[in-house]
């Protein structure tokens, strides 16, 4: 008679003990996507990568798409770190905020995943509406505060299109430097508190006046 204890059943899902950290999947994925590019990287070559059960990665990111946007995610967080950038010397916020995108930007590897199909735009837009607007909105504060942090991310996105996504050769050849350079001024302007308006009058005037 065989009185050995059966084998446990593998469990699924999140594992127990020391279970492989987000950054760790999203780190295979990356290098996957590089390599394959998104329609050809499956779930479960992730998994294998990263050495994890696929169902943990269903778990941690519900899909292949939401999985590729926390690689691009971890990607813009990494380079344009918000708290960071906000937090420093607030005159010399507007080249922090240059510095930020065109290092991001700069880097081979993201503008490869930036070109693989409407869900790296998605995150695009995602990231520029949740991690950037609405900081800078908090922080700025104020009655004006989203008008000028709208202004903001308007010029930075201008950037990232007519220089990275759909590139006009002056914009695209120019370095760094030189795009913060003339940039500098009209995110400036953009960040400046708006004059308040005077309100308009109600004094009645004749029809003849001018």
């Amino acid at each position: 008679m065989n009185n050995a204890a059966p084998a446990p059943a593998r469990s699924r899902g999140r594992p127990r003990g020391n279970p492989p950290t987000r950054e760790s999947i999203v780190s295979a994925a990356r290098s996957l996507f590089l390599e394959h590019g998104y329609r050809n990287t499956t779930l479960r070559a992730v998994a294998g990568a990263a050495g994890v059960d696929p169902a943990l990665i269903a778990y941690h990111f519900g899909s292949k798409k939401g999985l590729f946007g926390d690689v691009m995610q971890f990607q813009c967080a990494n380079a344009l770190a918000v708290d960071d950038v906000l937090g420093g010397d607030p005159a010399t916020l507007p080249e922090r905020l240059i510095d930020a995108v065109t290092d991001l930007w700069e880097d081979a590897g993201f503008q490869q995943l930036t070109t693989q199909g409407d869900e790296a735009a998605e995150v695009i837009r995602e990231y520029l509406e949740r991690e950037l607007l609405a900081p800078l909105v908090e922080f700025l504060g104020g009655r004006d505060a989203t008008a000028r942090a709208t202004a903001v991310v308007t010029i930075l996105g201008g950037l990232i299109y007519t220089r990275y996504l759909n590139p006009l050769p002056t914009p695209a050849a120019l370095t760094p430097s030189a795009i913060r350079h003339i940039l500098t001024p009209a995110l400036r302007a953009a960040l400046a508190p708006r004059p308040r308006t005077a309100a308009p009058s109600t004094r009645s005037t004749s029809p003849n006046s001018f």
